[in-house]
């Protein structure tokens, strides 16, 4: 049984779950999500100053927007929503409780924004779609956020964006305002992932995390749904299709800030089933005060051999296509064509057995980009 340890985690709910005491981020962090924050950290000061500029951002305005016209968690309202997050504030090691708010809105979303300090905001959407255990998976992630400092720098981020996009009119300035875009939200899909992960720590209980996943994607009919059927079409999309498609694939992603929900569902399950996830359940992570210590460089090699192993264990077309060109493939040309085409065969002058056709399914709807105030479901923002 949980058991308090200071009053800021007062009547946290009973139940047999570790506690990961003094636990980094670091621990959950996927690596490209974590080297970006290492670096991030090591910049003294870079943080602060945005802090003490937060006058210029819309934060004190949203603040205050929430605190008129949401209702405030707490034990007098949403009491058992206000013990899941002192819960998963305790199991995380988060001493100080961030406010949380519940907001009129029918859409399932949730988000975690702030730089002087994080405030959660979940809508009455996502309340009555989840149950208990799938909310605490939820609350768990949007925890992992504040604890990773995500609120933080993403606000810093975006207030970069916003400046960057006034110079727009410069020559090639759209082009370099893109460039920053796509690599910002490549950021934020990593670091939906690292909170997935950190909801599965407050949790314990993946069966709850897949199933919050799936109702995101299907609504509230888990009884005509199916999580070993959702994660196979995880699989389907990863490997479908042929160069077309991986295209397609690419373009429906990157206006997104968050990871397709199947994605992210097959992400979760593998990631536990690792060696990483098992020794944090077995009490050794790396903690928090070992954060100063931490090496960029190491970070950087962690998310380039991460990077690299993707590359050569997808499934993806496009991916098989450059780990061939990485592995010096011959008759590059030939085997290029066939790929985009759907054509199989050992060379440019031979037909063979379809890999796919234009007739593949292609995934639909882009996804909305979202910033503070916009977040998308559990995923948070």
């Amino acid at each position: 049984m949980t058991e308090r340890s200071n009053e800021s985690h007062e009547k946290v709910p009973s139940r047999q779950r570790r506690r990961f005491a003094g636990i980094s981020s670091r621990a959950y962090e996927h690596p490209a999500d974590r080297s970006a924050l290492v670096a991030l950290r090591k910049l003294s000061g870079f943080d602060t100053v945005f802090k003490t500029l937060s006058g210029l951002l819309p934060e004190r305005s949203l603040r205050l927007l929430f605190l008129s016209d949401s209702v405030r968690v707490s034990d007098a309202q949403f009491a058992h929503l206000n013990d899941m997050l002192r819960d998963a504030c305790y199991i995380l090691d988060l001493e100080k409780v961030p406010p949380m708010y519940v907001n009129q809105d029918p859409q399932p979303n949730a988000m975690c924004i702030g730089l002087d300090e994080p405030i959660i905001v979940v809508t009455t959407g996502l309340v009555e779609l989840l149950d208990e255990e799938e909310m605490r998976a939820v609350i768990g992630h949007e925890v992992g956020h504040a604890l990773s400092g995500h609120a933080v720098y993403r606000t810093i981020l975006l207030f970069l964006t916003n400046i960057a996009l006034k110079v727009a009119w410069i020559p090639l300035g759209n082009v370099a305002i893109m460039a920053i875009v796509t690599a910002l939200r490549e950021w934020f899909r990593k670091s939906e992932l690292s909170a997935d992960r950190a909801g599965l720590l407050v949790g314990q209980d993946l069966q709850a995390s897949m199933r919050g996943l799936m109702k995101i994607a299907g609504g509230n009919h888990l009884h005509e749904m199916n999580v070993d059927a959702f994660l196979a079409q995880a699989d389907e999309y990863e490997k479908g299709g042929d160069l077309r498609d991986s295209v397609l694939k690419i373009l429906n992603l990157l206006p997104r800030s968050h990871p397709f929900t199947t994605v992210r569902a097959a992400e979760l399950k593998k990631w536990s089933e690792t060696r990483d996830y098992q020794r944090i359940m077995d009490g050794h992570y790396p903690r928090r005060d070992e954060d100063k210590d931490t090496s960029v460089t190491d970070s950087f090699r962690e998310s380039a051999s991460h990077y690299a192993d993707t590359v050569r264990t997808s499934k993806d077309p496009l991916m098989k296509l450059v780990g061939d060109i990485a592995g010096g493939a011959g008759d590059l040309g030939g085997k290029l064509r066939d790929k985009f085409t759907g054509q199989g065969g050992s060379s440019a002058g031979k037909g063979g057995a379809t890999d796919g056709s234009a007739d593949s399914a292609r995934p639909e709807g882009p996804g909305n980009p979202d910033g503070p105030g916009t977040g998308k479901g559990p995923a948070g923002s």
